[in-house]
């Protein structure tokens, strides 16, 4: 499965397109990861934790995403937007979410 930001694909001609897809993952961010989050914002540096968490949630959306493409007949995947924010109360979880338009290309 190709899969770009962009609205076409150098080379490729599109043939049909599928439709809307979309993926969407949300995890939970747990006290010990906020507690050394916090640590790590006032002494400086980077959250592993955190990083690590969009990660995941990010290969999930993705493949979510790919998923539902598959399903439709198409074989790749134009204009995609990965959109991240935190939900929750307090931000207590991270969702990541991948859209795209599924497409058929020759």
């Amino acid at each position: 499965m190709l899969i770009t930001t962009t609205p076409n694909i150098e080379g490729k001609r599109i043939k049909q397109y599928v439709g809307l897809v979309n993926g969407e993952a949300i995890i939970g961010a747990n006290l010990v990861k906020d507690f050394f989050a916090n640590i790590r914002d006032v002494v400086g540096g980077r959250s592993g934790a955190y990083e690590q968490g969009l990660r995941e949630a990010k290969s999930i959306a993705i493949k979510e995403m790919i998923d539902q493409a598959t399903r439709l007949g198409a074989n790749a995947i134009i204009g995609v937007d990965l959109d991240y924010q935190t939900i929750g109360g307090n931000g207590s979880m991270l969702m990541v979410s991948a859209n795209g338009t599924a497409v058929m290309l020759e």
